[in-house]
């Protein structure tokens, strides 16, 4: 299988086989549609070695180790099982050593499919394939995401409590810094953690406007719906009051080609005030910030009618120390956006399914990665969506970050 490939599973009982030149420590997650574990008995691993339709097998007898799934035997509320691999030696990285699954029939022992990630670099742990469903079928995904922070960042992303249950944190680790706290709400008209305060104003006039919003005569919703162009800003206001509280993120494209399936992958980076990510909701986390920010899913081919992704956002749930996102597109399999035509996102007012704001990327380039727009929380509070249309080589969302950080 190829990066980002999927096909049905083939068999009821599989075993995903991971082995590499270097030791590895394989582990399984049961995920809900919400992208996280029940609970850390849904983490099973050398040391929790059952769990509910999945099991861990240890290496021996020449056979490497593995995760068995009976898909029968999966609780209906788990939409996926994420197969991580992680280096026993935690000072070591998958540069050059990158490992392969090998999914057989665990009845038969026959192999269905193999995958190789390409070559990875300061990674420590990755997750390898998923196998998941699709309504009534069972398919598998080949990911080869990788993490730099070892099987910690991975369990952490998907709601594992570390410090009782991986097997990284059995091990002495270098003490990490202190948290930095989130930041607490701010009064009308002051600036965000971080952010230079503004000079005292004179009584009855405005607070002034953090870098990239809009100047005097602003264009706000109160004309209806707006046309964006590249660098064009508008607010979510009408007649002076925020217009908004949920808001949906339509994402869309075609394939430029006949009868080619185009495999892009929506998300949206969370920051805080210092230009931090907080978090990130992408097709392997669909809700983040308890539900306030909620992915549609994984399209795997663009075509079709209508937003092929879609990413509501409950902006009076966010919390106070998120003050940007940047809505992101990524060619999970790397293929160009080149190879794409007619690529827009559009926002929607959740309540009325009206359309607002549109953005037309008026052209491709031959980039993994682009930056289709930003939410900016001004000063004031108010929201404000600029278009950027900005390409970057970057086949994942964890690959945006530092390039979205730049652009807010």
């Amino acid at each position: 299988m190829a990066q980002g490939g999927n096909a049905p599973l083939g068999s009821a009982r599989v075993v995903i086989e991971v082995t590499a030149p270097k030791r590895l420590d394989v582990s399984g997650l049961l995920l809900t549609a919400a992208g996280k574990v029940r609970s850390d008995a849904d983490f099973v691993f050398f040391n929790a070695p059952q769990g509910p339709g999945v099991t861990h097998r240890p290496a021996g007898g020449g056979s490497p180790d593995a995760i068995a799934v009976d898909t029968a035997a999966v609780p209906g509320e788990i939409t996926r099982i994420v197969v991580t691999a992680s280096l026993d030696d935690q000072r070591a990285t998958f540069a050059g050593t990158e490992p392969t699954a090998t999914l057989r029939d665990a009845d038969t022992g026959r192999e269905l499919f193999t995958f190789t990630p390409p070559r990875l670099s300061r990674e420590t742990a990755l997750v390898v394939v998923e196998v998941y469903r699709r309504g009534t079928e069972w398919k598998v995904r080949a990911v080869g995401q990788g993490y730099a922070d070892g099987l910690a960042g991975i369990a952490t992303d998907f709601g594992v409590s570390v410090e009782e249950r991986t097997p990284a944190a059995a091990a002495a680790t270098a003490p990490e810094a202190p948290p930095v706290p989130p930041a607490a709400p701010q009064a009308p008209g002051t600036a965000p953690r971080g952010a230079a305060t503004p000079p005292p104003q004179a009584p009855g006039t405005p607070p002034p406007m953090p870098s990239g919003s809009p100047a005097v005569g602003k264009i706000t919703l109160d004309k209806g719906r707006v046309n964006l162009v590249k660098g064009g800003s508008v607010s979510l206001e009408k007649g002076g009051k925020p217009f908004l509280s949920s808001v949906r993120m339509g994402l869309g494209w075609e394939p430029a080609g006949h009868g080619r399936s185009i495999d892009l992958d929506a998300s949206v980076i969370a920051f805080d005030a210092q230009r931090e990510k907080i978090d990130t909701a992408w097709f392997m986390k669909l809700s983040i910030f308890n539900g306030a920010i909620a992915h549609s899913g994984d399209n795997l081919t663009g075509k079709g009618g209508g937003d092929d992704e879609a990413i509501t956002v409950h902006l009076a749930g966010l919390p106070p120390e998120v003050c940007g996102l940047v809505f992101v597109v990524n060619s999970f399999s790397g293929q160009k956006f080149t190879d794409i035509k007619n690529a827009y996102c559009r926002l929607v007012d959740t309540a009325t399914d009206q359309e607002l704001v549109r953005f037309d990327l008026a052209q491709s380039e031959p980039h993994t990665g682009v930056a289709m727009c930003k939410l900016v929380r001004q000063f004031s509070g108010e929201w404000v969506m600029t278009a950027l249309g900005e390409y970057v080589n970057a086949k994942t969302a964890r690959s945006m970050v530092k390039p979205a950080a730049a652009m807010l």
